[in-house]
This record gives structure tokens, sequence and C-alpha cells, in this order.
């Protein structure tokens, strides 16, 4: 399992208070809202990559390819 083992993180009681508010921070931070409000600039620049992607040519071309020319 990732990071300190159970019984090293609760040797004093700041080190186990500093454990629990990380774990609550994180649940906080992970958790969407409820009211669904959106973070404009997210949405801008989601359409913005979508209308781009929807610009591009649909035929790939390998980067790493010889060119024709320079036979």
């Amino acid at each position: 399992m990732f990071g300190p083992k159970i019984r090293n993180v609760f040797k004093s009681r700041w080190q186990a208070l500093f454990w629990s508010a990380s774990v609550l921070l994180t649940a906080y931070c992970s958790v969407p809202s409820s009211d669904g409000d959106d973070d404009s600039s997210v949405t801008k620049f989601a359409e913005n990559v979508a209308a781009r992607v929807g610009q591009q040519k649909t035929e790939h071309k390998n980067p790493w390819a010889k060119d024709p020319q320079s036979n």
C-alpha cells in the first residue's frame, strides 16, 4: 500500500491530526459540487479543444516517416 504504515502515522497526536486532515482534504477536493455549477474557464477550454479537433484532418501522418521528395 502507498504511504506510511499506520503504526508510524499514529506515533503522536500531531501526526494523527495531519493524516486525518489530509484524508479530509483529499475527499473535499475530489468530490464535485452538488449545485452543478461548472467552472466557465474549464468549459470554454473543453469547447475550444473540441472545435480544434473537429477542424483537423482525419488522415494521420507519421511524423517519423521519410518525405517522398527527399529521395
